[in-house]
């Protein structure tokens, strides 16, 4: 196979999105894709030959350009930020169910402690940083997940980006996430001392200024390195196995292929595969959690200091079927808000069947 060739079968690996335009590998359409002159890009021509433009679907957006990925961002926006506010009041009890076991013992004492002492207002303290926090991360998450997808499967070459498709998905979402935590950490920081520290602040506003001269600007990333243990193993478990029930359920559920089902039957799948995805997540990354909050919630602790506090088995078990009735929800509702954002714009849902090898 000439270079050329190369690099219009590795453009674009068939199992990034299945939809009618996308799905089918050919050696001819460049897996399946109309290739069309471009008279605006700026990178040079190979060998003689026009740089192609892939459009979406609908043929709104280029896909892989740039206003592809900040249509990408802006769903993670979408789907992290408002989601994430909306069940401030079970992160609320989750997180002080961790810091204080005895005194918030379950779900249904912890919202009726958290009730009688702070009324029903307390139960959304901390949504400001919790908005901007993972608004801000669900754009890097989203966005540079679709980014490194591309560019992993790029260098892996067509047919190794098929074999190893699941190789692929962990390690662009993993990259991803790496960049997202930083965005997130200092307004988690803020959140969980707000939520778990009544009296501390009422919110954002007065909260960082606070946070800030006790601990200083870098206790803002104190706990950078357990919030990377809960959400880099969240984030791949989030994303390959989305992907792969995906997969499994046009597979072997849906008796007809993904291209010819309605959009509403496509979002639905996209909720029940988020729903199973994470439920996997909050298994994965509870003992992480624990650490991030008794981090955040106790000056100069360690992480020594958390495990010796909460116990090897605590780690695993404290808050962990409320955090996987929440992060359940939440993550099914994330793939429904993002697919349904994707929809929106004119791009295919994430996912699909599994396409057939590279010849």
């Amino acid at each position: 196979m000439a270079p050329s060739d190369q690099s219009r079968h590795s453009l674009v690996p068939g199992f990034l999105y299945s939809s009618k335009t996308l799905s089918h590998l050919s050696n001819n359409t460049n897996h399946g894709l109309p290739l069309l002159p471009s008279s605006s890009s700026s990178l040079p021509a190979q060998n003689g030959a026009k740089n192609p433009v892939i459009l979406s679907p609908k043929e709104k957006i280029r896909m892989f350009s740039p206003a592809y990925y900040g249509a990408c961002s802006a769903g993670g926006v979408f789907s992290c930020g408002l989601t994430h506010m909306a069940v401030t009041p079970l992160d609320l009890v989750k997180c002080n169910m961790q810091i204080d076991p005895v005194k918030y013992k379950n779900i249904t004492s912890g919202f009726g402690v958290l009730l009688k002492e702070q009324g029903a207002k307390g139960f959304f303290r901390g949504w400001v940083p919790t908005l901007l926090g993972y608004s801000a991360q669900g754009a890097c998450k989203f966005g540079f997940y679709e980014f490194f997808k591309k560019y992993y499967s790029d260098l892996a070459g067509a047919e190794n980006a098929v074999k190893y498709k699941t190789i692929i998905y962990l390690a662009g979402s993993a990259s991803a996430e790496v960049i997202a935590d930083i965005a997130l950490c200092p307004m988690e920081a803020v959140k969980v001392r707000v939520q778990t520290q009544p009296g501390f602040a009422r919110g954002l506003s007065d909260g960082l200024p606070k946070f800030i001269k006790a601990e200083g600007f870098s206790g803002l990333y104190k706990g950078i390195v357990p919030l990377w243990g809960r959400q880099i193993p969240y984030t791949m478990m989030k994303f390959a196995s989305f992907e792969t029930v995906v997969e499994m359920i046009y597979k072997n559920v849906i008796p007809i292929p993904k291209e010819k089902c309605s959009k509403n039957k496509q979002l639905g799948v996209s909720f029940a595969a988020g729903y199973i995805a994470g439920v996997l997540c909050a298994v994965v990354s509870h003992p992480a959690d624990n650490l991030v909050s008794f981090l955040n919630n106790a000056k100069g602790a360690t992480i020594g200091d958390a495990v010796k506090k909460i116990g090897v088995v605590g780690l695993f078990t404290r808050g962990l079927p409320l955090r996987i009735v929440m992060i359940g929800t939440l993550t099914g509702a994330q793939w429904g808000l993002y697919d349904s954002f994707k929809v929106f714009v004119g791009l295919p849902t994430t996912g699909g069947s599994a396409p057939a090898p590279v010849k």
